[in-house]
């Protein structure tokens, strides 16, 4: 007796989803198998075993995947991260492996507005000025024009850009340093042959790279010593781009004026750090795509990646190899 002729099930994929997902995005990943973890798990160990039969996860930046979860996962074929950066993905494993990474560069708009906003804020000494009415006080601390001033964009990629654009609209003056040759001609928009060329002319430094071996404390003392003393240092990148603790010293020592950080090395950082209380730091909770537009696109794009690797289809973010500076 012959066994009655079908169609053949599709494939499900099996997906682990380790980050809020809106419900319609999970409507979205229906035609596969889901694993849908509680806030935080990803996060408190033993994470490979869950994926251990998964074939794609999603995750933030707050969940790290390492060599150890890579070998614990062995049938994963893609990482698609709710992030720009990538530092909490070990991105040699993933490539020995042959695990496709993708991530999110639909923020830049809302990274730029941040940028703009902390570099306005030490400009007018806001922070100052704020602490001065809630103090009970109507004192009035004398700030720089922002139109006027020279910013330097470390680092030229996609939220570098929006900046550029947003400063030349304030009548900024604007140069950049890349390690890419090949960069697109912004109008108004020069670039410096180094970093320590470009650091003595500039009134700000705002950092838009990505953290990896070639970035880790790219700003330090020697950094420090070449820009201005009225000049301020704008981080929104990652933390470890940064020498904290030379920062410290140089904002205590006056050898800049200031800094305006959304990122730091620990997150949240200690109750006594000195750069959270020092009046000439303004530190916000890594907020950059913190705005409730920015965070759909974010996880609508990670979700759209996570599909296209599994089906072979349409154009994910794919990440670039694992040695180049964005």
């Amino acid at each position: 007796m012959t066994e009655p002729s079908g169609p053949t099930p599709s494939w499900r994929p099996r997906v682990v989803v380790a980050l809020s997902l809106a419900p319609d995005l999970l409507d979205r990943l229906g035609g596969c198998d889901l694993t849908v973890l509680a806030p935080g798990a990803a996060e408190s160990g033993g994470f490979g075993d869950v994926l251990a039969d998964a074939d794609g996860v999603l995750v933030s930046s707050n969940v790290t995947l390492d060599s150890d979860v890579m070998a614990s996962a062995p049938k994963l074929r893609v990482i698609s991260t709710m992030s720009v950066g990538l530092d909490h993905i070990d991105l040699g494993a993933a490539r020995e492996r042959g695990i496709t990474v993708t991530n999110t560069p639909v923020l830049a708009d809302a990274v730029a507005d941040l940028t703009m906003a902390l570099v306005t804020m030490l400009s007018r000494r806001l922070p100052e000025a704020m602490a001065a009415v809630a103090g009970g006080g109507w004192s009035v601390p004398l700030g720089r024009d922002v139109a006027g001033q020279v910013l330097l964009l470390v680092g030229f990629g996609r939220i570098g850009q929006a900046v550029a654009k947003r400063a030349l609209a304030a009548g900024m003056r604007v140069t950049y340093v890349d390690t890419r040759t090949s960069m697109p001609a912004v109008a108004g928009v020069e670039r410096a042959d180094s970093l320590a060329d470009a650091l003595p002319g500039a009134d700000v430094v705002s950092l838009h790279v990505d953290l990896n071996a070639a970035t880790a404390k790219l700003m330090g003392r020697t950094e420090f010593t070449l820009m201005k003393r009225t000049a301020f240092l704008v981080n929104t990148a990652r933390g470890g781009v940064v020498d904290q603790a030379a920062l410290r010293w140089a904002v205590t020592e006056g050898q800049i004026a200031g800094a305006g950080l959304d990122v730091l090395v620990t997150e949240p950082p200690a109750p006594d750090d000195p750069l959270v209380h020092d009046p000439r730091v303004i530190v916000v909770p890594h907020i950059g795509s913190a705005t409730t537009e920015t965070r759909a696109a974010m996880a609508r794009c990670a979700v759209d990646n996570l599909l296209m690797v599994l089906h072979h289809e349409g154009t994910p973010f794919v990440v670039a190899p694992v040695d180049t500076v964005p």
